[in-house]
């Protein structure tokens, strides 16, 4: 990640793709990159705790922002990041995360970003990668809220559970499957 200077020419990505641990370490690789965090977007409570959007009773999504320099990476870049990471088949989580607050979705922040997002959500569905419909929603960004200091950078903080939890999800093996050596070339 780059050094945090000149932050005008600055832009933001918001997407869930559930657990955002497992969200985190993919962004951070990537040139461009300033910062990403973890945290909650598109409920109906104020201030959401991990506890409530863990519930399943504030409406949120958990979620990663990336602020992110677009002279050094593009946001259609960022759409290809995402999109390796998730089931966008999936509309009730994903892998072993359940429920609403690990749907998959895409919040704009800009008319580009919806038209890029929409873009590439058509691109993969006509792909055909996928045997099942691609159901990641294209949303308008809402408030973000900055999770919880513990979560920020999870698999720095505690490598150990990190690991466990990801191997455990599934994650890597979806991954895999659907995209092999493929995957790879989105961080060149």
């Amino acid at each position: 990640m780059e050094n945090q200077n000149n932050n005008s020419n600055f832009e933001i990505a918001i997407f869930a793709g559930g657990c955002f641990w497992c969200m985190v370490s993919p962004f951070h690789v990537l040139d461009g990159i300033i910062e990403v965090k973890s945290g909650y977007i598109g409920g109906n409570l104020d201030n959401p705790t991990y506890e409530d959007v863990k519930a399943q009773t504030s409406g949120h999504y958990e979620a990663v922002k990336i602020v992110y320099n677009p002279s050094l990476i593009t946001y259609e870049k960022l759409l290809k990041a995402f999109w390796v990471q998730i089931d966008p088949t999936d509309d009730n989580g994903q892998f072993h995360d359940r429920g609403p607050s690990y749907r998959s979705a895409i919040f704009y922040t800009t008319d580009e970003q919806k038209a890029l997002a929409e873009k590439s959500k058509k691109e993969l569905a006509d792909s055909k990668r996928f045997e099942d419909d691609i159901v990641t929603e294209i949303l308008p960004a809402s408030t973000f809220y900055d999770a919880e200091e513990y979560h920020q950078d999870f698999y720095k903080k505690s490598p150990v559970k990190y690991k466990e939890d990801r191997k455990i999800s599934g994650r890597d093996e979806f991954i895999k499957k659907y995209w092999g050596e493929e995957y790879w070339n989105i961080f060149d």
